[in-house]
């Protein structure tokens, strides 16, 4: 019998998969602190607040995706 070396090993072999009530949980918690980083910038962090504020879209719309698949998938 021979075994893959560490380095050639599937994550998928772990089980450390998060399941999508855990993803969801950690996105909304992402979702809370980015938001905090935004409402305490000032007014000349123009730039950042449009990163974060992409970053927010993106972050809302992979937590609406998680629960809006069917279980079954």
């Amino acid at each position: 019998m021979s075994r893959l070396p560490e380095s050639e090993r599937s994550d998928w072999t772990d089980l450390d998969l998060l399941t999508r009530e855990e993803a969801h949980g950690r996105l909304l918690a992402e979702i809370a602190q980015t938001d905090a980083r935004l409402t305490a910038l000032g007014p000349s962090d123009e730039a950042e607040r449009e990163l974060l504020r992409t970053r927010l879209r993106a972050l809302r719309e992979a937590a609406e995706d998680l629960i809006d698949q069917p279980k079954g998938d």
